[in-house]
């Protein structure tokens, strides 16, 4: 039988069949992913294959195989520093809640993000939480940043989880889509769930600044069925997406912007900090590249991004 894992728990997971119907599954011995050191092998979103055995009245379900992943997304093991905890697989977009204050979202810790979802082949959408509380000078830091990652390549949508306002728009981007949430803690997430979908109510807990250090023990993610035709994957809160196993080399190629400049570069393997010649460095001193994006870059770069809540909104010295 083949179904999708709705629900992992470490050493239970819940598989739903294309026909509805769902499976409590074990798995038998050891799976061994090429390339992939984790502590979870199997996640919330992959395609898996199991089989049932009657044992007298129970009937038990054991995972067999693993179907090969379109993408999936990592974040550090809390507890095993080398190793990684897949949040989820087979995901069709990821969309990132910003807030500009209560909590703040600085343009590192976005930037991180969208670093990730490249890495990791996801399309990334980012949600502006809260426009209905912003005053005017907010509101056009708001649409400052928004044209910032618009003129990137990214879809930036501002809303209001509490209002609804735009939430119709986020709807119809999620229509026949698994999609997965993200952001800080109180942000809205479970706001903008809820207000999705009213009959889900999720319970998503605040999560301390404590917990987003990781120093709780690990959490496991959830995908639920929208009465719309889409899925939802709600995941408790991720310590800062970290840079797992990213070469120094290749972490600006996930910057969109400088990856399209990267051939002009005087070196082909230049790292946009040193060298002479750099269109990275050009486009910067023309104001053609943002600077918040640029100290973000550096910061991945120099192993400064435990260093992510930096405010460094509009900063250009």
């Amino acid at each position: 039988m083949i179904g999708t894992v709705y629900k992992s728990t470490g050493s239970w997971y819940t598989v739903k069949t294309d026909d509805g119907v769902f499976y409590d599954c074990r798995i038998k011995g050891k799976f061994r992913l090429k390339g992939i050191k984790s502590t979870n092998p199997i996640a919330v979103g992959d395609r898996v294959s199991f089989d049932l055995e009657k044992s007298g009245d129970e009937t038990n379900a054991t995972i067999t195989e693993i179907k090969d992943r379109k993408n999936y997304i990592v974040r550090k093991s809390v507890n095993l520093s080398k190793q990684t905890h897949i949040i989820a697989a087979n995901l069709d977009q990821v969309f990132l809640m910003i807030t500009l204050n209560n909590p703040q979202t600085f343009t590192s810790f976005i930037d991180r993000f969208l670093v990730t979802a490249e890495a990791y082949g996801i399309p990334a959408v980012l949600l502006f939480n809260k426009i209905d509380s912003y005053d005017e000078d907010e509101l056009l830091d708001v649409k400052y940043l928004a044209a910032l990652y618009r003129s990137i390549g990214y879809t930036c949508v501002g809303i209001s989880a509490k209002t609804g306002k735009n939430v119709d728009k986020v709807k119809e981007m999620m229509t026949g889509k698994i999609s997965m949430f993200s952001g800080h803690s109180g942000v809205g997430k479970s706001t903008l769930v809820n207000t999705i979908d009213k009959e889900l109510n999720i319970k998503t807990k605040e999560i301390s600044e404590q917990h987003m250090q990781g120093q709780h023990t690990t959490t496991f993610a959830e995908m639920y069925d929208l009465d719309f035709g889409a899925q939802i994957i709600d995941t408790p809160g991720i310590r800062g997406f970290g840079i797992v196993d990213m070469g120094k080399e290749e972490i600006g190629d996930y910057f969109p912007e400088f990856f399209a400049l990267k051939s002009e570069c005087k070196f082909n393997n230049c790292l946009h900090i040193d060298e002479p010649k750099c269109a990275v460095k050009d486009a910067l001193e023309n104001d053609e590249v943002a600077w918040s994006r640029y100290k973000s870059y550096v910061q991945m770069i120099t192993g400064e991004e435990e260093n992510y809540r930096q405010d460094i909104y509009g900063d250009k010295k």
